[in-house]
């Protein structure tokens, strides 16, 4: 513990899920938070949740499709909390439905989210982390199904994708910098993404289908986070951490679906 002591890190998504699981992770690990949310009120939540860790935190309410707000978010976590070192690209939505129905409005509205509010996450970041010529880590949260294909989830199966690569991309461009930059593949994980479908008997059925016998925690992933933020993963650039419990390389690949 306390691999990230006096280090500052920037979540998007924060509010809840993954991104609340990274926030709480780095502050035990002795991080203060720069926690981002299209939902003030949510963001909020995570940041008293890391105060009340020891740690400091700050809150901006803004649109990862913006870059004006990633800048804004960036720029106050800096101003209030000390020179920036980590930053996670991890807010994402996804939308239902099949080729054949999916409307070009859900389409692009993923597409915004996960693509674009990635790629401009980590731009503003990255413009930071160069001008403060410390390095840093960026991580994105990619997903198991930038590599598994999952019916109905068209969209999302694509900005995963293209997550994982835009990070290798974005790793060759930074290193001269010292910044690495990695992505993380959940696999299906205990989160508000499922909605009313995250019951214990949804994620007890759905756990018997992993190679684990459980689904993923959002605590799994912020682990996972931290070790790349760590002076642990510094020689880890342009890689895909897997924390799927096993079902990639299951010969039954788990099929989760609200």
């Amino acid at each position: 513990m306390n691999r990230l002591e006096g280090k500052v890190a920037f979540i998007t998504g924060a509010g809840s899920g993954i991104g609340r699981g990274m926030a709480l992770r780095f502050a035990e690990e002795g991080a203060d938070i720069g926690c981002f949310d299209l939902s003030i009120e949510t963001a909020e939540e995570t940041a008293e949740l890391v105060r009340n860790l020891g740690q400091k935190a700050i809150t901006y309410e803004g649109d990862v499709r913006k870059s004006e707000d990633l800048v804004a978010g960036v720029e106050k976590t800096v101003s209030e909390l000390g020179d920036l070192w980590v930053a996670c690209a991890n807010a994402g939505i996804n939308a239902t439905g099949t080729i054949l129905t999916l409307t070009e409005e859900d389409w692009q509205r993923v597409i915004d989210v996960n693509l674009t509010g990635v790629f401009l996450t980590c731009q503003a970041a990255a413009r930071q982390m160069v001008e403060q010529g410390k390095g840093g880590r960026i991580i994105s949260t990619a997903s198991v199904a930038a590599e598994v294909a999952y019916p109905g989830w068209v969209p999302y199966c694509a900005t995963k994708a293209g997550v994982r690569m835009m990070t290798r991309s974005m790793a060759q461009e930074l290193a001269g910098h010292k910044i690495t930059v990695n992505s993380i593949g959940p696999g299906p994980t205990a989160t508000n993404f499922f909605g009313n479908a995250n019951t214990p008997e949804f994620q007890e059925q759905a756990g018997s289908t992993m190679p684990l016998g459980r689904m993923g925690q959002a605590t799994d992933m912020g682990a996972m986070a931290a070790f790349i933020a760590s002076d642990d993963g510094e020689y880890a650039t342009g890689s895909y951490f897997l924390v799927d419990g096993g079902m990639q390389d299951s010969s039954v690949q788990a099929v989760v679906r609200p």
